[in-house]
């Protein structure tokens, strides 16, 4: 729920706790400008958004953040502590690091290498950036369906980039990955866990069993789909890719989607921690205060924000990262949520079907006579549906993913809707968002 005012109770408690750890201090005058009229402004142009905490907004990858941490940010931040340094944030970088090493241990490490950052795409640009120092300038290979920041990230980094074709069911096709491994010029496999279009799995364990054909850098970019790695009701496959995900070389896993965190807040690790050789530094001017490793010699960011490590400690006090636990049974009901959905879709024959959802992603389009005729359906669709406060997605492609029998492909790709049932509450509003889907498809 957005608004709890149970929040301010609590927030004025703790800081009470917290003033008193500086209570020797003198005071300071507080400022005398009136922030009223600029506050309420600011919430009068806040109304101008989508409703993205509300179970009927299913659209983008947002997820509102859990209570505890929208007040453990807040209270963070009457202190603004940087984790750069532990000159600049002591308590919050011992925080980040027990967090981080929660993180890890789902994956079942005991050792590693890792720290926050600003989100996916900078912890993915820390992962290649790592493979290129330790395999040269081979190139990194990604499925045609893995995040573009891959490819904009490898031009980035003067590295070559080769997309790879994906099966039927949005996962890399491996067959045509070897073909292209024999020829030695990859040096870095990207393995997607959780495609931002359709929850894509790539198939893991093989890509594995090449690893040790052929030698090359496993990165797993577990952004949307890490935490499922805590679920029970995967399917075989996803089930099985993520049994092994604790065997890749580097993994990238967002707390600001299913982790219940504050943007921005993405995490890089490592498996083997020798690689902070690769992170070595000399600054002159920034560590007086201790000679304890800190978190700005493992991390190419500089300043990054104490509060996201304090949010994200606060939660996992809160919530643990354990199999059977609130936090995985909420990660449960939004696969169970996908499900059902799927399953209406599929037995309606007013839709195209895509293949079963494999984490909490749907996707499918209104049955048309043609290709064409069904993207400008969903167009339609998508916009009568948000005019009844149900607001999805749209995405393209490609035909192969959907069940065309009858239907003439006239194009490549479809303009399809998308849905992202990523909030618990979402098992509960299947019916709803079902019968406004409905209604607007059948205006």
């Amino acid at each position: 729920m957005l608004f709890d005012e149970q929040d301010c109770g609590e927030q004025l408690a703790a800081l009470e706790v917290l003033r008193g750890g500086f209570s020797d201090l003198p005071d300071t005058p507080l400022d005398g400008d009136d922030v009223t009229a600029i506050l309420n402004e600011a919430a009068l142009r806040l109304q101008d958004n989508f409703p993205y905490f509300h179970p009927l907004y299913a659209g983008q990858m947002l997820k509102p953040p859990h209570r505890v941490a929208r007040l453990a940010y807040s209270l963070a931040m009457t202190i603004n502590p940087n984790n750069h340094a532990l000159d600049g944030g002591r308590a919050s970088s011992a925080m980040e690091k027990e967090a981080v090493a929660q993180i890890a241990a789902m994956f079942g490490w005991t050792t590693h290498l890792g720290h926050l950052c600003g989100g996916g795409t900078m912890a993915n640009l820390e992962a290649l950036w790592v493979a290129r120092e330790l395999t040269g300038v081979k190139a990194v290979a990604a499925s045609s369906q893995a995040h573009y920041t891959h490819s904009r990230l490898s031009g980035v980094l003067g590295v070559p980039f080769e997309a790879i074709p994906c099966d039927r069911f949005g996962r890399m096709d491996c067959d045509s990955l070897e073909a292209r491994l024999k020829e030695g010029e990859i040096g870095t496999v990207v393995v997607t866990m959780g495609t931002t279009a359709t929850g894509s799995v790539d198939p893991l364990p093989r890509l594995l069993e090449m690893r040790d054909r052929y030698g090359f850098r496993l990165h797993a970019d577990a952004a949307y789909g890490g935490y499922f790695k805590l679920a029970c009701n995967l399917d075989t496959a996803a089930a099985a890719a993520f049994e092994r995900i604790g065997e890749v070389d580097s993994i990238v896993i967002d707390p600001h989607k299913h982790g219940l965190q504050p943007y921005g807040c993405g995490c890089v690790l490592f498996r083997d921690p020798s690689v902070g050789k690769v992170y070595k530094h000399d600054s002159p001017y920034t560590y007086f205060s201790s000679n304890e490793l800190h978190l700005g010699e493992i991390s190419l960011e500089c300043s990054r924000p104490g509060a996201s490590a304090v949010a994200l400690w606060a939660t996992q006090r809160l919530l643990p990262l354990e199999r059977g636990g609130e936090f995985a049974r909420g990660l449960e009901k939004s696969r169970q949520a996908a499900l059902e959905l799927h399953a209406r879709i599929k037995q309606d024959a007013r839709w195209i079907s895509a293949f079963p959802p494999e984490l909490d992603i749907v996707v499918w389009a209104p049955h048309a006579h043609s290709v064409s005729a069904a993207s400008e359906r969903s167009r339609k669709i998508f916009a009568s549906a948000a005019r009844r406060n149900l607001h999805l997605a749209l995405a393209e492609l490609p035909t192969s993913f959907f069940d065309l029998q009858g239907v003439k492909i006239d194009r490549p790709t479809m303009t399809c809707l998308r849905s992202v049932l990523m909030k618990p509450e979402h098992l509960d509003w299947v019916e709803q968002i079902w019968a406004i889907l409905c209604e607007a498809a059948e205006q």
